[in-house]
Parts: structure tokens; sequence; C-alpha cells
């Protein structure tokens, strides 16, 4: 082969699909028609659709027919009603932080882009640059952090042997961590377990972290999406702001608002006083300066629209907890159908844990078996997303396993 065909890449490894992602792309290829994907975190309607929410069809459509509204840059910070809104969702309306300026919020591209952006402001700014995060976890929270420059460990979370949380591990692994260490929190319906802290084991782990000096970051990627009220979902991150402590909160408008595709979301960081909280957020704004430059408009003019307008707002909480209820049906029935088959195993685990995923417990060969015998699509860590079944798909869901459980103890 001659010099000039040759790449400069030509050495370059192909990647391996993503885990997740990977899941959709073999679900596409297979033509069977009872096929089924539970690998997607995102909701779907009983038919098995996605779902756009009739109040963000209704503020699209207010933000199209006002003429003065301009395609300018918005700040780097992003825009500023989303911001402030965003905060007092999280944090609540009445909220002391807010109202002494002790919050720097910054708007970011959804979850991910403001965990980055947090991850990267503490490997600048933050003494202690570990972050702990629960085992398991969503599997980008390692590479995120990993990037932005902070090392990361874990702390136990899950129990597979009750299928719920393994709190002395947890208690014993943040009792060991170095002073001052970062530690990731799931906000509600921790990704992929379903399996939350009560409020009194949350009230135990906030005395040991603030004992400590560890400092909190939430990740809010489903709040009022988990038990259908915006408020009891974030209880947890609440509990450590009322304390007068500092602490990071990345929020997502993904699934509480569908707004998926739109990549909406905002990092909050609660300080000591209004002094350091704008300090902060001008070395927010050098982080995401060469990061991104600045945001899109388009999304979170839409949360904004909501949040500010308390008719849509009131109907916003209403359609929201309707998908919330749908995944809570979906998890009896799901329970009911295994109960009615005889299914070997106790599997109320499946009512128990809260949010969009199911950690069922099946195995990589049996979900793998599921797979290959069934045509349904999850990942091999048996992880199933709720908001992928319906009424209709349950049957043959617990079908599957009932075979799998039984034929692959």
């Amino acid at each position: 082969m001659s010099d000039h065909q040759t790449s400069v890449f030509s050495q370059i490894a192909r990647a391996p699909e993503d885990p997740i992602l990977g899941v959709t792309v073999a679900y596409n290829k297979d033509s069977h028609p009872s096929k089924l994907n539970l690998g997607v975190g995102a909701y779907r309607t009983e038919e098995g659709k996605p779902l756009v929410l009739n109040v963000v069809r209704q503020a699209e459509q207010k933000l199209v027919n006002d003429p003065s509204r301009v395609k300018e840059y918005l700040p780097i910070v992003g825009l500023a009603d989303f911001n402030k809104c965003s905060a007092k969702l999280i944090f609540g309306a009445d909220s002391p932080a807010i109202h002494e300026n002790r919050v720097a919020t910054v708007q970011c591209l959804s979850g991910t882009g403001s965990l980055r952006v947090g991850g990267e402001f503490l490997a600048k700014h933050y003494y202690e640059r570990t972050i702990y995060i629960p085992s398991p976890t969503w599997g980008n929270h390692p590479k995120v952090f990993t990037l932005a420059g902070l090392s990361v460990k874990t702390y136990r979370y899950y129990d597979p042997a009750t299928r719920g949380l393994d709190f002395q591990g947890l208690v014993e692994d943040l009792g060991n961590a170095p002073q001052g260490a970062i530690v990731l929190l799931h906000a509600c319906a921790h990704n992929p377990t379903g399996v939350d802290p009560t409020v009194d084991q949350w009230e135990q782990i906030r005395k040991l972290m603030r004992s400590k000096g560890l400092l909190p970051f939430f990740d809010s990627a489903y709040q009022g999406f988990a038990s259908g009220s915006l408020d009891t979902d974030a209880q947890s991150v609440r509990m450590f702001v009322a304390d007068g402590g500092e602490c990071f909160a990345a929020q997502s408008y993904a699934k509480n608002m569908g707004l998926y595709a739109e990549r909406v979301g905002a990092l909050s960081i609660v300080c000591k006083t209004a002094d350091v909280a704008s300090r902060v957020e001008s070395q927010l704004k050098l982080v995401i300066r060469p990061m991104y430059s600045n945001p899109p408009l388009h999304g979170a003019s839409i949360v904004a629209t909501i949040l500010k307008d308390s008719n849509l707002y009131n109907e916003w909480t209403v359609e929201l907890k309707a998908m919330a209820d749908r995944i809570i049906s979906m998890r009896k029935q799901l329970l009911e159908a295994l109960q009615a088959r005889g299914t070997p195993g106790d599997w109320t685990h499946i009512i128990k844990q809260i949010g969009m995923f199911t950690f069922t417990g099946l195995n990589a060969d049996q979900v793998a078996f599921m797979t290959k015998e069934y045509h349904i699509y999850m990942t091999s860590d048996g992880r199933i997303s709720m908001a992928g079944l319906s009424s209709k798909t349950v049957p043959h869901l617990a079908d599957a396993m009932h075979a799998a459980v039984t034929s692959m103890p």
C-alpha cells in the first residue's frame, strides 16, 4: 500500500458498544414480532410509544408564538429563569439557602453534563480529589468523574442476598473514607437497583457524612418520577441543605419532563455564604466556557415556561404522577404474574424497589437465555426498565423469567 493511502488512524482499535445502548442496537436487528426492549431508561406509554407531555407541547406552542423570542446566545451560566426555578424545584421554594443567595446554579447539558461540570470544578478547586460512588451505580458515573480528573472509589450499596440496601456496608465504607472525600448520592430511584435508603437511614448517612466533612454530590435524575411527588423525591437533598452545610446537586429534566433529547439540566452548588456562592459561580463559568461556551436555549425555555406558570406547573405534576403511577402498577402486575406462575424465589423486591428500574436478581446466563428464547432485551446485570413494560407484555416477561429461573437456577 502506498504511503498516502495509510490512515494515521489505521492502528485504532474498534471500541465496544455501550452496554446499555448496545441492547437497543441488538433489539433493532431482531425481527421477531414479540420482541421486547427493557434496556433503555426512557418512559413508554401502555402502547409502548414514547411520550411527549401535553404541558411540554403547550409550552412549545407558547414559545413558537412569541414573536419577541430570538436566537441570541445565552450567558455562559444559561437561562436565568431556568436556573432560579430549578434551584427552587429541588431545594424547595422556602429554602433558606435560596433566600440567602447561597446557591450557585448553572444550566448544563442534562444530568451527564451537570456531573461533568461539577466534577471538573471539584478537580480544579477542591482539596480532596476522591469521589466515592455506590456499587453498583449508573455505568457513566465512573467514566464522567475519572475524565473530569477525580479519583473514583466505591462504597457498598446493594445487597444481592436481600435485593435491598447493604446499609451496614455503606456506613462502614463511608466511615472509612478519608476526611473531606466527595460522595456521590442518588437523590432517589437509585439506578440501576431501584433501592433507596429510608428517611431514617438518610438521616444517619447525613450525620455520618457531616461528622467526617464528606462532601455530598447528589445526582437527581428522577425527581417526581419515583414516588409521583416532587417534594418526597427531593427529601434526601433537602435534609443536607437544612443543616446549613455545603452540597452539590445535578438535576436532569430528561425523565420527569420527558425532555430526553433536549439535554436540559442544572448544577447547583449550595455554599456557606452568598459571597462564596458568587465566587464559585465565577469559576464555574471558566469550566464551561472552554467546554461548550454556553448552553442551548430551547429545552431550558420549555422548563422555565412550565415552572413559572402555575397552571402549566399543576398540569405537569398531574402528568408526572400518571407516569410514576403507571410504573408502580407495572411492578404490581409483574409480581402478581410471577406469583401466579409459582416462579421459585421471593420476588417481592419488585414492588419494594422504586423508579424506572428493577434489579431483578437474574444473572447474565438467565438474561442471555431470555434474549435467545423469548426475544427480551435487557442489560446483562438483570436490570429491567419497568417503563418499557405494559399490561400486554407483562405475561410474556413473566413466562420468560419463569423459564429462565426454572431451567437455569
